[in-house]
């Protein structure tokens, strides 16, 4: 891989990381103000899904080319994570069920090695370990710690559907019928908005909200500018920088890159909201950014770099 290609790659990655780490600091003050947080979900895929609608329909050939590559997309990397998290944390504290969500990165080094049976890099390995105990500080993990099964189980299910993320993202990146990232993306929000919709049922939601204003820290800002960052910024802007990166790099070193989202949303909600940061998560978040350094090292084999991760899209009847 050239230097130039994957200094991009990561400044990508680390674009991608900030902005979906600034989706709380946004999404939190609409939660407080009265919406459901599975409400704002669904504004921020529904959102999502009708600022891309153009280039969905620019790509609509996509439908009958990659049917299950964008089923999968919308069901896994955008609907089940987002479902899946929030149903963890109605049962688990929340610092718990972003470290498990934040395993993702780990459980797709495992799928690689384990399942597909392929090498992964040390500087991988190693840079996702570092992360994951830095992210263990950044929640602080042994605060109010309640083990419940159900929610556990659902924090590992976010977690999964996080590491096939990444693993969706890489499909196509090489061969001569590569799906363009902003088309597969576009189709991913609307299938996530068609499960959301049926998860979320938005008809419940108390739109009023929307119309009002909205408490960022100590200073009110009108609802619909906050849904705006969450929509293009945390939303759209973080798919198009992350998956964009994933075919740059790769999977295992975009997955290492991302858990700076969780250090991002801590920082920004110190800053912004005032909330506490303790001695413990400045550790973790340096933690978090050595693990990331160490995997952005890594150089796979020139062997490896010709395949994607997986080859779902290839031939559906094969899957």
């Amino acid at each position: 891989m050239q230097a130039s290609g994957r200094h991009a790659g990561l400044g990508l990655a680390l674009g991608s990381a900030i902005a979906f780490g600034g989706s709380g600091v946004a999404a939190k003050p609409l939660i407080e103000a009265g919406l459901d947080p599975l409400h704002m979900v669904w504004l921020r895929v529904a959102g999502a899904a009708l600022v891309l609608s153009p280039l969905a329909w620019r790509h609509r050939d996509l439908v009958r080319r990659k049917p299950l590559l964008l089923a999968g997309f919308g069901l896994i990397a955008v609907a089940g994570v987002q479902a899946f998290y929030f149903a963890s944390l109605s049962r688990i504290p929340v610092g718990v069920a972003l470290l498990l969500e934040y395993l993702g990165p780990a459980l797709l080094l495992g799928w690689i090695r384990f399942v597909q049976r392929k090498p992964v890099t040390r500087a991988a390995a190693a840079g996702a370990a570092v992360a994951v105990v830095g992210l263990a500080c950044v929640v602080q993990i042994w605060a109010g710690l309640s083990l419940d099964l159900l929610g556990v189980l659902l924090g590992l299910a976010a977690a999964c559907c996080q590491a096939f993320y990444f693993v969706f993202a890489d499909q196509g990146s090489d061969g001569d019928d590569v799906p363009d990232p902003m088309g597969v993306i576009a189709y991913g929000m609307i299938v996530g908005t068609l499960v959301m919709t049926a998860i979320a049922r938005p008809w419940q939601m108390d739109w009023r909200v929307l119309g009002g204003d909205a408490a960022l820290g100590e200073v009110m800002v009108p609802a619909p500018v906050l849904l705006g960052w969450v929509v293009l910024i945390a939303t759209v802007l973080a798919y198009l920088t992350g998956v964009v990166s994933v075919r740059k790099l790769s999977p295992q070193v975009a997955g290492v890159v991302a858990c700076l989202e969780a250090v991002v949303a801590t920082v920004l909600a110190w800053v912004l909201l005032g909330e506490h940061l303790a001695t413990w998560q400045i550790v973790g978040g340096a933690l978090v950014l050595g693990g990331a350094f160490i995997a952005q090292t890594s150089r796979p084999a020139a062997h490896l770099a010709a395949e994607p991760v997986a080859a779902l899209d290839r031939d559906p009847s094969k899957v």
